[in-house]
């Protein structure tokens, strides 16, 4: 019965399938995006670990599941469990937390504005866009009578931006059960075989940098810089030299003080090179301005992403070079610190790579967090389901599998690679300014997504 139903099924694409679930995805995404989900320790309780945002964006997509007849599972505020169906698990793993706004948009961040055939706003495409890409595939899916002899498994995590911690609990505190196989929309198409390492190291120790009172820059580690501001005191001297420089900069002299304001661009942590980092440049000012060796000597450390100048760069055939990005820098009451989001191919010693840093730094370095490489063979059945699925939807068999620098749940979860949904030659300006998503990819997506499911699922069922 399950070869009959699975040889009729494939004598038409699903993106045909996935036709009249457009306009439900544009709708329901609009809805979605308008929900501010960054993590917000103000409001963080328990049943809202990550604040009420985060909350209420996990309960948008639960309560939208359970009207459609999916079971829905809460797992305490961490995380949205949505699933259909008995037999080996297929699963889907997907966030619906968001990085901070900064800069300046062209339209609101949290609009869900359509413009030119694209949708706007933050979190369109990192990841409520393929998020519910994937929930209308499995709504597909169930209207159709196409999960059978597998349960298909959608899990929305509410951390994913700031270290997984969601999946964490959903796996080793309340004891779920890993899927057979599966994947996560949160990274790049045809396919991503491999993650480098992720590590976020630390510098921070009490340091003189007077008449500097304090520094603030960044909002999260795995971005790039786009603003960075110093008080320092009263100088009248800083506008003729912040011109002289021709960077993008604010300035404001409040009484005995000035306010300085330097502008970059941001990036996703894991290129930082697409970026300007802010936050460096502004070290920079003020240490030539001050003559504050401590501070030019950080610029000049990392002003090259790649870890040159650090003596600390890296490279293998398959994870390419390592990536240094400072996401963070503050410095108040004589303590200064700054985190380093790091990304390494897998020939790095992690350890000795920080231990020669901190050789090499004049306040201590400490590791915060470690999530270790990552890679699949490109022959699994996995690997090779998830391809041509995506080539027989899309047509493209050019495009090539990859491996990339970013760091997704396919490091938490057992037997999951990055799947999609961003597709080849697109850039969404995920953890920028105007993010945004072509309706077309998130149309396209969710045929996409329900042949994946499908054929993983019946490949599994077959094997019971």
């Amino acid at each position: 019965m399950l070869l009959n139903r699975r040889k009729s099924s494939m004598n038409h694409q699903f993106k045909h399938l996935a036709l009249p679930y457009f306009d439900i995805a544009d709708q329901l995404l609009f809805d979605w995006i308008k929900i501010n989900s960054c993590y917000d320790e103000t409001t963080s309780k328990v049943g809202q670990p990550f604040g009420k945002g985060v909350k209420d964006a996990l309960n948008y997509i639960g309560k939208v599941a359970e009207k459609d007849g999916f079971n829905v599972a809460y797992n305490d505020g961490y995380a949205t469990e949505i699933s259909y169906g008995q037999g080996p698990i297929i699963g889907v793993y997907a966030h619906a937390d968001v990085v901070p706004v900064s800069g300046s948009w062209t339209y609101p961040p949290f609009s869900g504005t359509i413009a030119n055939g694209r949708m706007y706003g933050r979190g369109t495409s990192d990841d409520k866009g393929p998020a519910m890409a994937a929930y209308l595939a499995m709504k597909l899916l169930k209207d159709k009578g196409l999960i059978n002899g597998y349960t298909a498994r959608l899990v929305i995590g509410g951390n994913e931006e700031r270290g997984s911690a969601c999946l964490h609990y959903y796996f080793h505190t309340l004891k779920k059960p890993q899927a057979v196989a599966g994947f996560t929309p949160d990274g790049e198409l045809p396919l991503i075989y491999g993650e480098k390492g992720i590590s976020n190291y630390k510098l921070e120790g009490i340091v003189s940098l007077n008449p500097i009172h304090r520094i603030n820059a960044g909002v999260v580690s795995n971005s790039v810089i786009d603003r960075a501001e110093a008080i320092v005191d009263y100088n009248e001297k800083w506008e003729t030299y912040l011109k002289a420089t021709k960077h993008h900069y604010e300035i404001e002299h409040i009484n005995n003080q000035t306010r300085l304001v330097i502008f970059g661009k941001a990036a996703h942590g894991s290129l930082p090179e697409l970026g300007i980092n802010a936050g460096l440049i502004l070290l920079d000012v003020l240490g030539n301005f001050y003559k504050l060796d401590f501070l030019t000597k950080l610029a000049q450390q990392y002003r090259d992403p790649f870890g040159h100048n650090l003596e600390a760069y890296y490279e293998s055939k398959l994870l390419h070079h390592t990536t240094y990005n400072v996401g963070l820098i503050n410095y108040e009451s004589g303590v200064f610190s700054m985190v380093v989001n790091f990304r390494y191919p897998e020939t790095v010693d992690l350890d000795a790579t920080i231990n020669k840093i901190a050789g090499q730094t004049d306040v201590p370095v400490t590791i915060l967090m470690r999530s270790h490489p990552l890679l699949f063979d490109p022959n699994s059945s996995l690997v090779q389901i998830l391809l041509k699925a995506y080539q027989q939807e899309s047509g493209d068999f050019k495009s090539q599998m990859m491996t990339i620098g970013g760091g997704t749940y396919a490091k938490e979860a057992h037997n999951i690679v990055a799947f999609g949904s961003h597709f080849p030659n697109k850039d969404d300006h995920i953890h920028d300014v105007d993010e945004k998503i072509d309706l077309v990819d998130l149309h396209s997506s969710i045929g996409i997504y329900a042949r994946a499911i499908y054929d993983l699922g019946m490949h599994h069922a077959l094997k019971k």
